[in-house]
């Protein structure tokens, strides 16, 4: 197991090496450099072709594409990611400080998904073409359906303003640094975030189940006379599991990159929010270390998957 986990994390060096190339001719590719989008149109008239150049050449963009990325990867293998066109801090400190905020929301959105995904899911497949297994398939297809930012909409104006259960916006109030004191700026846009992926998971872990139910060896189980608890949870379940926690766990670190949504319609302010503006304002040094950040996420939680593929599923061997 070791030594699988030592070969898994060894063929990330040239995936991330190849990614990261990826990212850096994509901002390259870009019209303009970074003076253009620092200097207003309106400055650019008065400003002198010899002080461009200047600030190009201060920045490093007079020198050729390889030699300026080889640069930017030496400068990303020791922890230097740059600092922000607009406000000149450090990109590290921008994210975070961001970073912590994001990971909350992801993680409770997360945690609410998996279990009522599962447990509505398994709990259709055992109750295979009833009523409540029809009901649950039809919001199911209603959740799919249903975009985040209008479901996030109607949950502001129900539960905020008309109930006036929770506040508007934000992540806390100040002074309130501590979990439980802004816990209640959390509860809507993770609830939110969270049902908008309860869908997916039901329907994954739904038809997951079935397979699993009509294997040979759940139904070996259940001729040997063990109690259909026993039969559904532990034979049938424990492997239903499998391309479930799949699903979940590269939804993480999709999360973290892909909730711009709620975090815009929540004013809650995370790694979405400010990637989003960066890419309003074409800040590149942020755009590249939160791309190259979610990729890097994703290649590991690939490794977490199948560790917990093999883990799960007996059938399945580390060699």
């Amino acid at each position: 197991m070791v030594s699988y986990i030592l070969r898994k994390f060894l063929h990330l060096i040239p995936m991330l090496f190849v990614i990261s190339f990826l990212i850096y001719l994509g901002i390259e590719l870009m019209p303009g450099d970074a003076v253009d989008f620092m200097i207003s149109p309106d400055e650019m008239a008065t400003v002198s072709a010899e002080a461009l150049a200047q600030m190009r050449s201060t920045l490093g963009l007079d020198k050729p594409f390889p030699v300026r990325y080889f640069i930017w990867l030496g400068n990303l293998l020791r922890g230097d990611f740059g600092y922000s066109l607009q406000s000149g801090v450090a990109v590290s400190t921008l994210v975070m400080n961001t970073l912590p905020a994001t990971l909350e929301l992801s993680v409770a959105a997360l945690l609410i998904s998996t279990l009522a995904g599962s447990f509505l899911g398994v709990f259709s497949a055992l109750r295979k073409n009833s009523i409540a297994d029809n009901a649950l398939s039809i919001a199911g297809m209603i959740g799919v359906a249903i975009p985040q930012f209008l479901f996030g909409l109607i949950a502001i104006i129900v539960f905020v303003f008309n109930l006036g259960w929770f506040p508007v916006g934000g992540r806390m109030a100040p002074g309130q640094e501590a979990f439980l004191q802004r816990f209640e700026y959390l509860v809507l846009p993770a609830i939110v975030l969270g049902l908008s992926m309860t869908a997916g998971v039901m329907r994954y872990s739904r038809a997951s189940m079935l397979d699993s139910l009509n294997r040979d060896y759940v139904k070996t189980a259940r001729s040997k006379g063990l109690p259909e608890w026993r039969v559904n949870l532990v034979h049938g379940f424990r492997v239903a599991c499998t391309p479930v926690a799949v699903l979940i766990g590269f939804r993480l670190p999709m999360l973290i990159g892909g909730a711009v949504v709620i975090e815009q319609i929540f004013q809650w302010p995370g790694l979405g929010v400010m990637f989003l503006g960066a890419v309003r304002s074409q800040n590149t040094p942020i755009v590249m270390m939160v791309g190259f950040f979610s990729v890097l996420l994703v290649l590991l939680a690939s490794i977490i998957v199948d560790i917990l593929t093999a883990i799960l599923d007996p059938r399945i061997k580390f060699n």
